[in-house]
């Protein structure tokens, strides 16, 4: 029997067909009664009637990627875990606006179709989706035999939502003597890993080893999932209608920046260094690199990962119930008037683009 040319060339349709098979049950788990024909269209489809319910909506929309960390789940060969990372920093993204997230696609490039990994990281990231509400409603896995090696890949999504007009969060809505609150972070979530894997690389460790700083595995250490929001944030942004002004999400860039390019130009922030403390992990891979943590603010979330600004009269109910929903939340700083064209030492104010609020990090972190 003739081989099939595609084949031949390293592409392999039937390992394709039979990941889906794999994945297909776990995917179908996220639709909901506004998706419509399942899996294995050529396009995902969801009835958006129900936009008729809003007086003005607006659809918000986000595409990221995971970045670097895939390469420690390829080192250890384990792939379950890092969907969700993509779902937290794609759909975590989208809660920022006040927009909740409706769908979601993904896709995969990798060296060599092996439809068990494949379906490892698509139930990884369905399972996410369906923590948080958000239908998974298509995605794509291209094999890209020569470009990449058999066992590598990447992988990347986009979201889209729906928010009112009227309560799009924004800069606009923040108000001298706002309290700013942090939401705890599960560890690195998915930025900063190119740091992390120089560390490593350094120490000539091995991310199947056992190191005596941590419980588990170098690399499983490495591959905590990234904690998930907006499941939380939506139901807080229900609760206390009008009490949340603005949020960020601390991700790339780090702490300062993040926050001052949700601020308004006219204000400033000191963030409390004393009001947490920053994971174990932190610690170790700081030590390790010969740095203190205050080097990494502009790497890693260092055990912040989410930020509210908040009216002070609802702040402690804000908080206590965010922490009640899973999520330990605390008191940052609060909001404090500045000119607008204030330079000041060892704040920042510019971050991706945004001239914002003047923010810096002061005290030091608690033990």
């Amino acid at each position: 029997m003739t081989e099939n040319p595609y084949a031949a060339s390293g592409v392999d349709t039937e390992a394709g067909d039979k990941a889906v098979e794999l994945m297909k049950q776990a995917v179908s788990a996220t639709h909901n009664n506004l998706v419509l024909g399942g899996v294995g269209g050529f396009a995902g489809m969801v009835d958006a009637g129900f936009l008729k319910d809003y007086e003005h909506p607006i659809l918000a929309t986000s595409t990221d990627g995971v970045g670097t960390k895939v390469a420690i789940a390829q080192a250890i060969d384990k792939h379950d875990t890092i969907g969700q990372d993509l779902v937290g920093m794609v759909v975590d993204d989208i809660v920022v606006s006040g927009a909740k997230s409706l769908f979601m696609t993904d896709y995969i490039a990798c060296g060599k179709l092996e439809p068990t990994r494949i379906a490892d990281i698509v139930r990884g990231i369905a399972n996410a989706c369906k923590q948080v509400d958000v239908a998974l409603v298509g995605g794509e896995t291209a094999e890209h035999p020569g470009l990449l090696d058999p066992d590598e890949y990447d992988v990347a999504g986009a979201a889209t939502g729906v928010v009112e007009k009227s309560k799009i969060l924004s800069s606009e809505k923040v108000e001298v003597g706002d309290i700013v609150l942090g939401l705890a972070s599960s560890g690195l979530h998915s930025n900063g890993y190119s740091l992390v894997r120089k560390i490593v690389s350094d120490r000539k460790l091995s991310y199947s080893e056992a190191v005596p700083e941590f419980e588990r595995g170098l690399g499983e250490e490495l591959l905590e999932p990234t904690r998930l929001y907006s499941g939380v944030l939506n139901r807080v942004l229900a609760e206390f209608d009008g009490e949340v002004a603005t949020m960020s999400h601390i991700t790339g860039g780090g702490i300062a920046a993040n926050l001052s390019r949700v601020l308004p130009q006219s204000v400033s922030l000191d963030v409390d260094r004393t009001t947490w403390s920053p994971a174990k992990v932190f610690r170790v891979l700081a030590e390790w690199g010969g740095y203190q943590l205050t080097d990494l603010e502009a790497t890693w979330n260092l055990g912040l990962g989410f930020a509210l600004v908040v009216r002070k009269g609802s702040a402690e109910q804000i908080a206590a119930r965010i922490t009640q929903l899973g999520i330990p939340t605390w008191q940052l700083g609060v909001i404090e008037s500045t000119p607008c064209d204030a330079e000041l030492p060892g704040y920042v104010s510019e971050a991706k683009g945004v001239r914002g609020g003047a923010v810096r990090l002061t005290g030091s972190y608690a033990q």
